[in-house]
Parts: structure tokens; C-alpha cells; sequence
């Protein structure tokens, strides 16, 4: 019998790993000790304030974390989406999410070392892989979400330059950019009447955009913003990729993008549950820890099995990403689960405080801001519930 197992375990290859290698242990470590030396209580006032958190920013990049799934001929750490990964899950992990390396490190990173020019991505890899540069995404519009198909904002050509026209909506963290990685339509598919998409960097001091602050009641470091292209100009090196293939291209970022923001919601919630268990610990109420009482320690347990679980999901869907599997199913049903634990995880942290859950002193409030952003961007739950429905249960397209 065991022989026949040997043997059949043979025929599986290499598949998935449970268990950090020694290099992603030793990732794990450093990147909670960068973390963890600015903490929750540094987010938390960088969050009301609505302030970048820039100093945590540059130790990671001069630390080469956020670069690590950056190519290293372009000075990157070589490594892939699962790295990734676990850098935002574990800042996360110590109060600290940063909403800006989904975009900029997962999104573009990702995108421009696929369909870059050789001479794009000597432009641009390097920034991404120290820190110093930073390329945000700007796909949605005012009319136009999910249904990215419908988008308007479009790229026409004018001799060797492109003149971008259009509004994009809902974009992170413009004030922080280098350039905005912008998705437009550049022609009509004549036999689905749907827009072809093409992608272009616009460097943000470009003249005729205009950033104005889209203000949100959420406390993050991340402002938001609304973009307007009256007739910007652009050079041919500004398409990255093919024109009109862009749809395709774009997905290529879309998953990493949802996989970071499940690993980040994961870190969000391993970070509420912390302080929410260390709080029942220690809180005495009629002589005893509130801990002690099931109605606080079973909603707590449920929260961490969920959290578990998104992280698992998260892994596999990076695992899938890095091996170049297809992704998609695995990156939505992570983001989703990770969403929902995170925003239970935070709830209930503050619920297990009492009033003190609403005290700035505890710092969990901000974070609930985010837990909840999460289950709505970078997609939101509904439209992950559809794309399960349909090509994993096979049922009739909804939408």
C-alpha cells in the first residue's frame, strides 16, 4: 500500500504549499518588524488626518518590500504574487494596510512587467521596486464600474500622439502618484459593439489633466480623486501593450489586485482579532475576563475560523497567479471571503471593547472604514457572487 502511494504522489508534481517556504517566513518577519516599529496608533493618525502614510511608504521601499514581486533586472526582489501578498497581509497584520500598494505594486507592476516595452520598463520597474516611484490605476467612471465595458473616456490618435478625453472616478491616491496607469476605449469591436480597451501611463503633471479631491466619509490615508483628459496629449511610448487588446491585459492586473486585497483584509482582520482577544483577556467584568463568557469568545472563534479560511483561498489564488493557472475563480472567491472576514473581524473587535470600541485610544473605527471599502472595492460582492454563479455553478449569465 505505501508503495502504491509513493507511487501516485509521484504523478502529482509539484502542487501548492501549506507552509511558508524559509524565505517567506524570514519576508514574514521583516515585514512585521517595518510594520510593526509604526503600528496601529500611526495609521489610525494618518487615517484621521487623511495624510499619506509616507514614513512607512519609504522604509518599506528602502527595505525593497514593495518591489518584491518587481523583476530584478529591473532591481526588484524576483519573486512573485504570493510574496506580494504576504508583504500587505503582514503591514496589515500590524495596523498599518496600505490600499496604495494594491494598485501600484499589484496592479501596475504586474501589467507593465507582462506588456511593457523593454524601454517601459526601464522607465518605470525600478520606481515600483524601491518606492520612489508610484503608478496608480484608473479604470472606473462615473458611469461606469463593473461595467467596464461601457467606459467612455476614450484614446483617438492624432499622428504619432493619442489625445485623451474623458473622466475617471474613484481613483486612490493620485496625490501620491508618479503616473496613472488609465484605461480607455480606442475603437468598437465591430461584432459585439463592445469598446476595445487600451492602456496608457499619463504622467500626472500632464497638461490638460485635472485631479480634483473627491471627498469620502471613510477615515483612510488615501484620498480619493476625480480625473479629468480634456484633450491630453500623449506619445506613442504611452501604450503599453497592444492597442485594443487592453480587456485582457488589464485582468492580468485585476486578479493581483484582488489578491492583495484579500491578503490585506486577512492582515486587517488577524490585527482587530489581536486586540480583541488580548482585550477579553484581560477586561474584568464580575470578577472574571469578559473572555470567559461565550456570547464574547464564539463570535470571536467564528471571525478567526473565516480569517483562516480567506487566507487560504488568498494563497492558493497567488499560488494559481505565479504558476500561470488561471486565476480568476480562485482571486474573486478570495477577495470576497477575505472582505467579509475582515469587516466580521473588525465589528466584532469593536463589539468586544464595549465603548471602548469607539474610542480613538483603541484605533479599531479607522480600520472598520476600510474593512468595509473592501467589501465593495476594487470589485464588490454582488459582482463576485455573479462571476460564481456563472462559471463556477454554470447558471444563466444575471447581468
Amino acid at each position: 500500500m505505501s508503495r502504491v502511494l509513493v507511487n501516485y504522489r509521484s504523478l502529482l508534481g509539484d502542487g501548492m504549499e501549506f507552509d511558508d517556504t524559509p524565505a517567506q517566513q524570514a519576508l514574514r518577519k521583516a515585514v512585521a518588524g517595518i510594520a510593526g516599529e509604526f503600528g496601529g496608533a500611526y495609521y489610525a493618525a494618518h487615517a484621521h488626518a487623511g495624510e499619506p502614510c509616507t514614513e512607512l511608504w519609504r522604509a518599506l521601499g528602502d527595505a525593497g518590500y514593495l518591489g518584491v514581486n518587481v523583476p530584478e533586472e529591473y532591481g526588484g526582489g524576483g519573486a512573485g504574487l504570493t510574496e506580494l501578498a504576504i508583504v500587505c497581509e503582514e503591514v496589515a497584520a500590524q495596523g498599518c494596510p496600505l490600499l496604495l500598494v494594491l494598485v501600484s505594486s499589484g496592479v501596475s507592476g504586474e501589467i507593465i512587467a507582462r506588456y511593457g516595452s523593454p524601454e517601459c520598463k526601464q522607465r518605470w520597474l525600478p520606481g515600483l521596486a524601491s518606492g520612489t516611484g508610484t503608478i496608480v490605476f484608473a479604470i472606473t467612471e462615473p458611469d461606469a464600474g463593473s461595467n467596464t465595458h461601457k467606459l467612455s473616456t476614450t484614446a483617438s490618435r492624432d499622428g504619432d500622439e493619442w489625445v485623451l478625453r474623458g473622466t475617471k472616478y474613484f481613483i486612490s491616491g493620485v496625490d501620491q502618484a508618479d503616473a496613472i496607469l488609465v484605461v480607455a476605449r480606442t475603437g468598437t469591436d465591430e461584432e459585439t459593439g463592445r469598446g476595445r480597451l487600451s492602456l496608457f501611463l499619463v504622467r500626472t503633471g500632464t497638461p490638460g489633466l485635472t485631479a480634483t479631491v473627491l471627498p469620502v466619509d471613510a477615515m483612510l490615508p488615501e484620498r480619493q480623486f476625480t480625473l479629468f483628459f480634456d484633450d491630453v496629449r500623449l506619445g506613442p511610448e504611452a501604450l503599453v501593450g497592444t492597442e485594443g487588446e487592453g480587456f485582457a491585459q488589464v485582468f492580468h492586473g485585476l486578479n493581483p489586485e484582488r489578491v492583495t486585497a484579500a491578503a490585506a483584509a486577512v492582515g486587517v482582520a488577524r490585527y482587530a482579532l489581536g486586540r480583541a482577544a488580548g482585550y477579553a483577556r484581560t477586561r474584568a467584568v464580575w470578577g472574571e475576563p469578559i473572555g470567559t463568557h461565550q456570547g464574547v469568545a464564539h463570535p470571536l472563534a467564528k471571525a478567526k475560523i473565516e480569517t483562516e479560511l480567506a487566507a487560504l483561498m488568498a494563497r492558493k489564488a497567488a499560488w494559481l497567479h505565479d504558476h500561470g493557472r488561471p486565476a480568476g475563480e480562485a482571486a474573486n472567491m478570495a477577495k470576497y471571503a477575505a472582505a467579509e472576514a475582515a469587516a466580521a473581524a473588525v465589528d466584532q473587535a469593536i463589539q468586544t471593547h464595549g465603548g471602548n470600541g469607539m474610542s480613538a485610544e483603541y484605533g479599531l473605527v479607522p480600520l472598520w472604514g476600510l474593512a468595509r471599502l473592501l467589501r465593495i472595492a476594487p470589485v464588490n460582492r454582488e459582482m463576485l457572487l455573479n462571476y460564481v454563479a456563472q462559471h463556477s455553478l454554470g447558471l444563466p449569465r444575471s447581468y
